[in-house]
């Protein structure tokens, strides 16, 4: 039943990867609710103090959130659907459940590209990211964007523009827009394409979803499009992701001097292809999407809008200001953590960089598994990632 699947989707404190190792035990949710608890400390790869959470067989929650969905008109796509995306499904961390508003398109035939980037963009970002995603749709590709304000916005205009479907992957309930001005955005998405969020009706916006739901993003898609990002982005994390699943990374060049353009152009230094225009990126599956995509040649020439920046008035340099004590690195409990995370917080320092192929060697652990590990002590805000792939834990762990 679904509001099973919903009990487990929201259980307090139960990360997903315990979740889906529970699924792979038991097989259903319902299993889980009405296994004991010597069953469920059975579970591999779940810490017992996660397993032990879902001894909490509370319904309500879910009774209300389905109550919700039903107002609301959305609708919830469990895991184990047929109309769940293969592609997405094949991530390291796939979400348990979506809430879905509009219609769904048959993700694993579609030419999917995330194009995401800085919210604090340009004049130049947002032209481009309207520009190459009015190709892209024009060519027969699938949007896929964040609708977070700046550039996320920018590419679901121009995808809608050209008549294209645009796959909306939101950080909190598909009820609750942000930012407020996108109301309108967020009306025409569901009209021509699909809002989907991991997070049930009324869920705020909350700062930490949406690293979290770049991995939703990238997953769905072929290819990663990042326009512009700082040198700290939100996009660079998705393109990182992107990566790790196996998808393309492409980037939009911009000036050396601006710092909106320093990932982007560190990302296109490191190999990442360069966009210019929609047909970058597709030239490259137009063997694997024959029937989707073709060049758009019908629209109008572009010139990209200049940077504009106010002069600033000279002022008196003033004195440094004298160096504070660091902060105590806070601390985090062993418990909702896996073997691997700790294995990698033990050998990582929290002011000496390490590479990923010293942590390999020394934590002992598979590269894959060390990749998808850092990858969520990244999102939970445990470690920090450096230039050159290097890694300093930003915690302590709790004896």
């Amino acid at each position: 039943m679904l509001k099973y699947w919903v009990w487990l989707a929201e259980l307090p404190g139960l990360k997903n990867p315990s979740r889906l190792a529970l699924l792979r035990h038991f097989g259903s949710p319902e299993d889980i609710f009405f296994a004991d608890r010597e069953e469920l400390l059975l579970a591999e790869d779940v810490p017992p103090a996660q397993a032990e959470l879902a001894l909490n067989r509370d319904l309500s929650a879910a009774d209300r959130i389905l109550a919700d969905c039903q107002r609301l008109g959305q609708r919830i796509l469990t895991i184990q659907d047929a109309e769940y995306p293969q592609r997405l499904r094949n991530i390291f961390d796939p979400p348990l459940v979506l809430y879905v508003r509009g219609r769904m398109p048959a993700m694993d035939e579609e030419a999917a590209v995330a194009v995401v980037g800085t919210r604090e963009c340009t004049p130049y970002g947002v032209a481009c990211a309207e520009r190459l995603s009015q190709e892209l749709a024009a060519s027969g590709a699938v949007v896929v964007t964040g609708l977070a304000r700046g550039v996320d916005s920018a590419a679901a205009r121009g995808a809608l523009r050209a008549g294209g479907i645009v796959v909306g992957v939101v950080g909190g309930g598909l009820d609750v827009i942000y930012p407020p001005e996108n109301r309108d955005l967020y009306e025409d998405v569901a009209a021509a394409g699909v809002l989907l969020s991991e997070y049930p009706p009324g869920s705020p916006p909350d700062k930490a979803h949406f690293p979290v739901r770049n991995r939703i993003m990238s997953g769905l898609s072929v290819a990663a499009l990042i326009v512009e990002a700082p040198e700290r982005s939100g996009a660079l994390i998705t393109a990182r992701l992107a990566l790790e699943q196996g998808r393309e990374v492409y980037a939009v060049p911009g000036p050396i001097g601006a710092p909106v353009s320093v990932g982007c152009n560190r990302l296109i230094r490191d190999g990442a292809g360069l966009a210019a225009e929609g047909w970058d990126i597709l030239r490259d599956f137009q063997e694997r999407f024959p029937e989707k995509l073709r060049p758009a040649g019908d629209l109008p020439a572009w010139t990209p809008l200049p940077t504009r920046r106010r002069a600033e008035p000279r002022r008196r340099p003033e004195p440094e200001p004298e160096e504070e004590p660091k902060p105590a690195l806070r601390t985090v409990s062993r418990s909702g953590l896996t073997d691997d995370q700790i294995a990698l917080l033990r050998v990582l320092e929290p002011e000496s960089p390490i590479q990923v192929d010293d942590l390999i060697e020394t934590a002992g652990i598979p590269a894959r598994r060390v990749s998808s590990a850092l990858t969520m002590l990244e999102i939970d805000g445990c470690v920090k990632q450096h230039d050159g792939k290097r890694y300093t834990r930003t915690v302590e762990l709790s004896e």
